[in-house]
């Protein structure tokens, strides 16, 4: 039976767990503070049961028993086939937490971390056996949300990013390649630009934060839900992609060329978003909303998963 050994256990180490479990893995639970890790189980074993309603899971009971909690990190990743770590965001705890990774994992071992923006090579350069690790970026939640970006460093083995994709893909989740090293990866950076853009418009008073969010909701959001820029603009010229470039190249080019200037986050802007957003939710109505969320995500992938792709 393979094993992952899950380092961090919070909010995107239990997501992992429930991925690898209702894939019919053990799991391994660790993490530092003590009162996280011993709520981890029960909390794991909710979301799975709640997948389960959407036939997402076939048998959460049994996943639940795949998950064990362990006494210590090395104990944790000791003989595993993955350790996904998904510890703190910052730069000096990556290092520590890697140094003993790389001491006590065995050498075959693939060491992944779930780090949305710091690349592998400021925390694994001294690590002898640095060519063993890479990053797996999730999107949150990554039990719904499937997509997992792989980007080694430049010591990375080929063979381990290669590894490392078939066993993301193997247990339900979509795995794309970062072919080189960049700040934040393929996400997060459209991410950030489509962000900026949005408190520009409302910044600058274009439209209301809420009514933003309808354009992507009820528009971009429903069209990228099944494909991806590049496929949308194919689509959106009779000659594919060099025809939609012919024809709109230089509008695309006059609406983006503004720069993404520090203002765009200054604290005055932020004061004018959240004033145009009017909601100040309570943290209880952000976890229950953020509950229906993933609940709506699941049924999307289901749906998803049922409809034939377009070959």
């Amino acid at each position: 039976m393979p094993t992952i050994g899950i380092v961090g256990v919070g909010l995107i180490g239990r997501a992992w767990s429930n991925v690898f479990a209702r894939a019919g893995w053990d799991v391994r639970l660790y993490d530092a503070h003590a009162e996280t890790l011993q709520a981890a189980p029960e909390r794991i074993r909710q979301s799975l049961e709640s997948l389960a309603e959407h036939d997402l899971v076939a048998d959460a009971a049994a996943a639940a028993k795949r998950i064990m909690v362990a006494s210590s990190l090395e104990d944790a990743v000791r003989g595993v086939d993955l350790v996904q770590e998904s510890g703190p965001e910052r730069i000096n705890d990556k290092i520590a937490i890697y140094q003993q990774l790389d001491a006590a994992a065995a050498p075959e071992t693939i060491l992944a971390s779930s780090s949305s923006a710091i690349v592998a090579s400021r925390f694994t350069e001294d690590l002898a056996g640095r060519s063993r690790c890479l990053i797996a970026h999730p999107v949150n939640p990554p039990h719904v949300v499937p997509i997992v970006e792989i980007c080694g460093a430049p010591w990375t083995e080929p063979k381990v990013v290669a590894r490392a994709r078939e066993i993301y893909d193997s247990v339900g989740q979509v795995a794309v390649e970062v072919k080189k090293e960049i700040d934040g990866f393929i996400l997060n950076r459209m991410q950030a630009v489509l962000l900026s853009e949005a408190f520009r418009l409302v910044g600058e008073g274009y439209v209301t934060a809420e009514d933003l969010d309808k354009t992507i909701a009820h528009g971009l959001g429903l069209r990228w839900s099944f494909m991806g820029p590049f496929e949308t603009i194919e689509l959106n010229a009779p000659g594919g992609i060099r025809d939609y470039c012919k024809r709109f190249a230089p509008t695309m080019y006059g609406l983006s060329k503004l720069p993404v200037t520090e203002d765009l986050w200054s604290p005055e802007n932020i004061d004018r978003i959240a004033e145009s957003w009017g909601r100040n939710p309570s943290p209880e109505e952000i976890a229950a909303k953020s509950a229906w969320r993933d609940n709506r995500l699941a049924a999307l992938v289901v749906h998803k998963r049922h409809q034939k792709q377009y070959d």
